[in-house]
């Protein structure tokens, strides 16, 4: 699913709070696509996608079949068919041809479409979970890494919150409903270093 530069904008600016220059506390890092992408939710909604555009790409399968096999037809009697045949068949090859193309490109444009639809709504409740996760646990800022404007060049795997965020949303997402404001115990802090190491590390 594919993940969505809407949502990968919204997460910047949710996220990055303050400039990178700033002397942070606490720091984290996450991928937010991956966090989506992990989610009950965010499998659920992937799987509805592809079950509904799944006969599409039947479809489009079958009618490229026919396209080759007209093609293939062209090729075995270039040779022996008439001017007139050759002609009939190259106009009706390059008809289908197109024809599959437009059709094709429709479907991706809805798809993405969709894509961006459920990713929206993921990416609010998203983000109010991990919001309410960063302050509950005293962070004091939040690196998405799954956005390519985000300038962090080395960061520690044990500041990474990707796996909380996702079990944390999971929690306090019934059935695909809004993430409740998530309280976090003391147990369920993540596994992040001391602030002398994590300083440094994500700073250009």
């Amino acid at each position: 699913m594919g993940i969505r530069s809407n949502v990968l904008g919204l997460a910047a600016a949710v996220l990055m709070t303050g400039s990178l220059y700033a002397q942070a506390g606490k720091v984290a890092v996450i991928s937010v696509q991956g966090a989506i992408i992990g989610t009950k939710d965010g499998q659920k909604a992937s799987g509805e996608l592809e079950q509904k555009f799944a006969p599409k790409r039947k479809d489009f399968d079958q009618r490229q079949a026919q396209v080759t096999q007209l093609e293939d037809q062209m090729r075995k009697g270039s040779n022996t068919m008439s001017d007139d045949k050759r002609k009939d068949l190259s106009l009706q090859i390059d008809e289908q041809q197109k024809r599959l193309q437009r059709d094709m490109q429709d479907a991706q444009d809805e798809l993405k479409n969709e894509e961006q639809r459920l990713m929206q709504s993921l990416g609010q409740r998203m983000m109010a979970v991990i919001e309410k996760y960063a302050k509950d646990n005293g962070y004091s800022m939040v690196l998405d890494v799954s956005n390519p404007n985000t300038d962090v060049l080395y960061a520690s795997s044990t500041i990474d919150i990707t796996q909380d965020i996702i079990s944390l949303y999971d929690k306090t997402s019934s059935n695909g409903g809004p993430a409740t404001t998530p309280s976090v115990p003391g147990s369920a802090a993540p596994k992040a270093p001391a602030t002398s190491h994590t300083t440094g590390t994500v700073h250009k």
